[in-house]
């Protein structure tokens, strides 16, 4: 079978759910080579993704977003407006 969900997954290569999940969190099995959203809103390992992944060392991951550590659009902004801003006046 191609693709698994995760507790499948997690059995078959002795990784666990957590380590799956965080892997597929923090981006470093791309969406779309490693694992990919079924349908029905499921998160799937693709077998062969995985297989070539390891393969190539993790080099999947070159090719990959950063993904963005704030999980507030609000927050994200403000770290970015802050970092442009001046420092404050000299008293």
């Amino acid at each position: 079978m191609r693709y698994m969900t995760i507790p499948k997954f997690a059995v078959e290569s002795g990784y666990t759910e957590d380590a799956i999940r965080t892997k597929i969190r923090d981006g470093i099995w791309p969406q779309g080579d490693v694992w990919i959203k079924a349908p029905d809103g499921r998160n799937l390992i693709d077998v062969q993704g995985f297989e070539k992944w390891v393969e190539t060392g993790g080099a999947l991951k070159l090719h990959r977003k950063a993904a963005s550590k704030s999980h507030s659009p609000i927050r994200a902004l403000g770290a970015v407006s802050a970092s442009r801003s001046s420092p404050p006046p000299l008293t």
